[in-house]
């Protein structure tokens, strides 16, 4: 009986470092995981602004492709 006890517990101990040892792993990938999806918003933030500069330079682009148009056109105009 005393034999079937320590076995048991011994087998507990087992166990309980075992699922420790899990424990462990699960937080360290939960962190890496974090830490990943933190890099990933950081990059779409990036990729936001610069599509957000892409944008405005086209804008700005046509404004000035307007401006040269109606420039040319006066100029058809004046000859």
């Amino acid at each position: 009986m005393k034999e079937d006890t320590a076995l048991i517990a011994g087998q507990l101990a087992d166990l309980t470092r075992t699922v420790e040892n899990m424990a462990g792993q699960l937080k360290t990938l939960s962190e890496r995981a974090d830490s990943e999806q933190d890099r990933a918003n950081k990059q779409q933030e990036r990729s936001e602004v610069q599509q957000e500069r892409i944008d405005l330079a086209a804008r700005e682009l046509a404004e000035v492709s307007e401006r040269l148009q109606a420039a040319a056109d006066a100029l058809r105009q004046a000859i």
